[in-house]
């Protein structure tokens, strides 16, 4: 059973960075974020870090591209660095995008993916979502949140 609100808590904000070098010297030199997990994802084309935000559990995601063919590099071309997705968690991802769909969402994979230290992802269509790009986290089942 899915419930209601579908959407358990706001997972990560994701930004673009050309280079992840550099922008993890400036998260953590301007505003003390600091790397508490970094990797880099091949099927998705990206390198990536999760900064910790205070004793939370919520995280900024950090995206650099591996290539210029990468999701990540056109979104740069086009639009310069900054915030390219909002990510919520959620228990059970099959559902959730079962009723997505049922609502009308288009979502960008028919199967989903494997994210950030082997979650489960998929992802709003833009075009549905009132011009964000919204990913949907489900975390491995040993994750801690």
């Amino acid at each position: 059973m899915v419930p209601d609100h579908l959407l358990i808590a706001i997972d990560h904000v994701g930004i673009a960075v050309p280079d992840l070098d550099e922008a993890l010297e400036f998260y953590a030199n301007v505003f003390g974020l600091h790397s508490v997990h970094e990797e880099i994802n091949e099927e998705q084309g990206v390198r990536e870090a999760m900064l910790a935000v205070g004793d939370t559990d919520q995280r900024i995601q950090l995206l650099a591209p591996l290539s210029d063919q990468s999701t990540i590099a056109k979104f740069l071309t086009r639009n310069g660095p900054g915030i390219q997705q909002l990510a919520y968690r959620v228990s059970d991802l099959d559902a959730v995008s079962d009723v997505l769909r049922s609502r009308g969402m288009r979502l960008l994979y028919d199967q989903p993916k494997r994210g950030t230290s082997d979650s489960r992802v998929n992802f709003v269509h833009p075009k549905d979502a009132g011009g964000v790009l919204v990913e949907l986290v489900e975390p491995a089942a040993d994750a801690a949140h």
